[in-house]
């Protein structure tokens, strides 16, 4: 075995003012003057690595914080809160009357918004809602916005009515961030609110991605239920189903390909059928949108039927 010398190995050096520095990197990011204070904002922090930044960039924003998921103790990081989880979030902004509510997840990458009547917003939406923005503004680089196989229909249709496009790349935000480069494009995201701003950072940052959020909205001079309802949703239904044998050798059968092109032809091109393994379980996720709810429903039912199922959750 050849080990490094000394000299050849890297360094850890503490930075005392990580905090001080961030914090101004993220204010940094949103439009100049970004004035929060007429605004009431819940922040729910996971209990995780922007515990103490979060609330305090909001403050110094000038805006009234409520902050929720700042007690972490090592082990309660996403536990029921957080963007994975916005149940508490969302009953304490109907509680505080706030006008907005803000989850970051564990490792502050991802947010997830909710409006002043308790509704969700998702990173579909949000992408939306910025990218039209951004176009409006001259800021959007190559007219188009990346995200994922799992985005809602609607949001594709959205940015077609705009002249816009929306590029798709297989799921995760590495992915995501490769086309990006690719195609010189400076936004994009995923649905679960992974949102990504080249011209502020190369990775997801749901803090940064919050800021932009809050200044369409007060652009808008609109509420949140207004701001962030960009498109009406396709009706789209997930199904997780865990197979008995081998995942690769289920999604070549012949059954599978069957039940798939016949739902296609079902669903035509107001729809879109998707099916792929999951790259964290062991398990075949079947995805399917259309118009119709009802016959979105019967696709998903036919190809589930076309795996040597063992089980299934929705």
């Amino acid at each position: 075995m050849v080990l490094s010398a000394s000299a050849s190995i890297g360094r850890a050096k503490r930075l005392d003012d990580a905090d001080g520095r961030y914090i101004e990197a993220v204010k940094g990011s949103a439009q100049r003057r970004l004035d929060l204070s007429q605004l009431k904002i819940v922040v729910d922090c996971a209990n995780g690595a922007a515990y103490k930044v979060a609330p305090t960039v909001l403050w110094e924003l000038g805006a009234e914080v409520i902050p929720i998921g700042v007690t972490p103790d090592g082990l309660n990081i996403n536990r029921d809160c957080g963007s994975t989880h916005p149940r508490v979030l969302r009953a304490s902004v109907i509680t505080h009357g706030a006008d907005i509510g803000i989850a970051l997840d564990g490792d502050a990458d991802r947010v997830a918004l909710v409006c002043e009547q308790g509704g969700l917003i998702d990173g579909d939406q949000l992408l939306a809602t910025i990218a039209n923005r951004w176009k409006k503004d001259g800021r959007l680089r190559g007219d188009g916005v990346v995200a994922t196989v799992m985005s809602n229909l609607g949001l594709e249709r959205y940015m077609a009515q705009r002249g816009l496009t929306l590029v798709r790349t297989q799921v995760g935000d590495r992915h995501v961030l490769e086309r990006m480069r690719a195609d010189g494009l400076n936004l994009g995201g995923e649905q679960s609110g992974h949102i990504i701003m080249t011209d502020h950072a190369t990775t997801g940052d749901g803090l940064m991605a919050a800021l932009q959020a809050l200044s369409v909205m007060i652009k808008s001079g609109k509420p949140a239920s207004q701001t962030f309802r960009a498109f009406e949703p396709v009706p789209q239904l997930l199904k997780n189903v865990r197979i008995r044998g081998d995942v690769k050798t289920a999604l070549k059968s012949s059954a599978l390909m069957s039940a798939i092109a016949a739902g296609e032809g079902q669903l035509g091109q107001g729809g879109r059928v998707l099916v792929r393994k999951s790259g964290t379980e062991p398990v075949i996720r079947v995805l399917a949108e259309g118009d119709d709810p009802d016959l979105v429903r019967k696709v998903i039912e036919q190809i589930v039927e076309a795996l040597p199922l063992e089980a299934a959750t929705s």
